[in-house]
């Protein structure tokens, strides 16, 4: 049976919390004077579509329904769960809770997306006090699966454990917030930066530029994968988090920063840091942790390379300061043998349940390869913006020895045809001198004005035909036309 939800509140934070719950199953109904909500809920809910299936490596639920509504009242009619995320004033939300609670179920969950007041603060003069919970999510809220969940007295267990259940169904993390306090837990951390970060630039210490890169490139990549005190575990080695504590603690009276009001690092505070610490982390030692962090860090950075972003943009640059690939024919000293068109280490996101590269990762290395090629015969990103390039028509990948990973691999490229519209390549690929793969691939070239077969630029097809004559020498390889389960 679908659920429905209804939004109170359609700017940035309840278009995020619309697009979640729609694409997770829901019915979603939407209230919000603003003119233009249907037409920004619309945006959010466009990023959504195209940013969070891909997370899932299983089809989401059926996307429920949207519907906008001209009163809170009739917005709320059926819901089992309200957000109200309007703006950040007690008096508004009061009176929003008000129009709620006259027209909602009585067992209806009504949660707040507010980032600062206390659950008994909006409980304040409430027809149904232990109906509203803080639900506090964060940017963009389709994505990132943290909600501080912030009951107050007045709320009883069930209704905790229900909203709870709510948000885990739609793929969020509640995280129970025990007691109350301003700002919650997360946006106490913000603030405290925050405010270290308006002094660095106030005292003309850091740029704007300048703080975000030192998170961006160093601290905020661990942070996102292990948080804080795993991640200070691990800095005090072996000896583990008292051994932290006692090396680094002592600077915590330094007159470091602006924020000079710290806990005494009394025996009970060190003791129930180590404690919750081992509780958390005990299970693994330095060295998993240090392999589990580097895994989780390989795959944040190498997902930055492919949106040329952050630290990933600095990985791209020095690729290319230290490739020794070739970029064009010129550069090859020896064009009558079969080119090195990719020669890279195994990265640890490449490897499967086998322990080896996964299939598909032969494909991805055998395509650069092909790419590396068409840069070489001049068809490079600012022809392809011209309007053309190739296709790949057909692929045969043989499967021959395994690659861990960190081998080094190389492939070496020999253009069997090149003439007309036409490109027949195969690649072999090495660990050192064993054969561990061969792609086979053919390739036309197409006008992307008009998605059909089409003849390259004369440069192009010149510098094709030229590889693929000085290739004309060599041996057919072994394999090459080969069928599936066919030995030639």
């Amino acid at each position: 049976m679908t659920k429905t939800a209804a939004i109170i509140g359609g700017g940035v934070i309840g278009g995020g919390w619309a697009a979640r719950f729609m694409l997770m199953g829901w019915d979603v109904r939407v209230f919000d004077p603003d003119p233009e909500a249907e037409r920004k809920v619309g945006e959010v809910l466009a990023n959504a579509r195209r940013s969070l299936p891909g997370l899932s490596d299983v089809a989401l639920p059926d996307e429920g329904r949207l519907s906008f509504h001209e009163t809170i009242g009739e917005t709320v009619e059926g819901a089992s769960w309200i957000q109200e995320s309007v703006p950040e004033r007690l008096d508004i939300k009061h009176k929003v809770y008000q129009s709620i609670q006259q027209a909602c179920a009585t067992d209806a969950i009504i949660g707040s997306s507010t980032s600062g007041f206390k659950p008994s603060e909006l409980q304040e003069n409430a027809a149904r006090p232990e109906q509203i919970v803080v639900t506090h999510p964060f940017n963009p809220v389709y994505l990132l699966p943290l909600i501080e969940l912030v009951p107050s007295d007045a709320n009883p267990a069930n209704v905790v454990a229900a909203a709870k259940d709510v948000l885990t169904s739609i793929g969020c993390y509640p995280l129970h917030v025990r007691k109350e306090i301003d700002a919650h837990i997360a946006d106490r951390f913000l603030e405290a930066v925050w405010r270290e970060a308006l002094w660095l630039i106030k005292d003309g210490i850091a740029t704007t530029e300048e703080i975000d890169n030192a998170i961006r490139y160093g601290f905020g990549m661990r942070w996102a994968q292990m948080g804080l005190f795993e991640t200070y575990r691990i800095a005090g080695g072996e000896a583990g988090m008292r051994h932290f504590i006692a090396q680094f603690g002592p600077c915590l009276s330094w007159p470091w920063t602006k924020l000079m009001d710290v806990p005494e690092l009394t025996d009970d505070l060190i003791n129930a840091v180590a404690n919750q610490s081992d509780e958390q982390s005990g299970a693994y030692s330095i060295r998993e942790l240090e392999r589990i962090r580097d895994n989780n860090l390989v795959t944040i950075m190498r997902g930055l390379k492919a949106q040329n972003w952050g630290s990933g943009k600095l990985l791209n640059a020095q690729d290319k300061r230290i490739s020794r690939l070739p970029e064009t024919l010129d550069d090859v000293a020896d064009l009558s043998k079969p080119v090195v068109t990719v020669d890279r280490a195994v990265p640890l996101d490449w490897t499967d349940y086998n322990g080896h590269m996964n299939e598909a990762r032969y494909l991805q290395a055998f395509g650069d390869a092909t790419d590396r090629l068409m840069l070489m015969v001049g068809c490079s990103a600012e022809y392809i913006s011209s309007g053309g390039s190739y296709f790949t028509a057909e692929t045969h990948i043989r499967h021959i020895d395994e690659v861990h990973a960190g081998k080094r691999i190389h492939v070496e490229t020999q253009v069997i045809l090149g003439e007309g519209k036409k490109m027949h390549l195969f690649h072999r690929m090495y660990v050192g001198d064993r054969l561990c793969a061969t792609g086979e691939h053919m390739l036309i070239h197409v006008s992307l004005e008009t998605r059909k077969a089409s003849v390259p630029a004369p440069r192009v097809a010149a510098a094709l035909e030229k590889i693929a004559s000085a290739h004309k020498g060599l041996p057919m390889p072994e394999g090459a036309g080969a069928a599936v389960g066919k030995r030639a």
